[in-house]
Formats: structure tokens, C-alpha cells, sequence
């Protein structure tokens, strides 16, 4: 089985670097504490405040469910596409 090159690692921390400054700078317009986004999109704050770090784990970059930057999109009221970075990483096996 193919297995994903350091470029392709580093392409993945990249985007989450930008994700995550993203998710910092909508909740700090939309005037909102990492609590109360976590609390209202059901997360836990420890959670919440991993992806603004842009981490999963101490060295792993974040990977949240769809489902979850959909819930923090509608807590801080704006389309899924302010939270996502503008230039995609290829993910594809090589």
C-alpha cells in the first residue's frame, strides 16, 4: 500500500495552519470565548482549542470531521467556505 510522502505531510500541516487561523480570527469577530464556540457546537473546550492550535495531538495536525467545522460554521454564522483555506493540498496517494 502506497503511504503519503513528507511533502505531502507538509502540504496537509500547512492548510491546517491556515484552518486553524481561520477558526481564531471568525470566533474573535464574531466576539466569542474558545468555550463558548466549543460548548455550542458540542465539543469539548480542550477539543476546540486543539483545532485553533491547528493540532489533533502534540505533533499531529488536527483533522476535524466535517461534520464538525460544520457545527462551529454555524455557531460563529458564516458558510463553511470562510473556515477553509483557499488553496487545497493534493491528497491523492502518489
Amino acid at each position: 500500500m502506497a503511504k503519503r510522502t513528507e511533502v505531502d505531510d507538509d502540504a496537509w500541516c500547512a492548510y491546517v495552519a491556515e484552518l486553524a487561523t481561520n477558526l481564531r480570527r471568525l470566533r474573535l469577530s464574531a466576539v466569542l470565548s474558545q468555550e463558548d464556540v466549543a460548548y455550542r457546537a458540542g465539543l469539548t473546550r480542550y477539543t476546540y482549542q486543539k483545532y485553533e492550535k491547528g493540532e489533533s495531538a502534540p505533533g499531529r495536525p488536527a483533522n476535524p470531521t466535517i461534520r464538525t467545522l460544520l457545527a462551529i460554521a454555524q455557531v460563529l454564522q458564516v458558510p463553511l467556505s470562510d473556515i477553509l483555506p483557499n488553496e487545497v493540498p493534493d491528497l491523492r496517494l502518489r
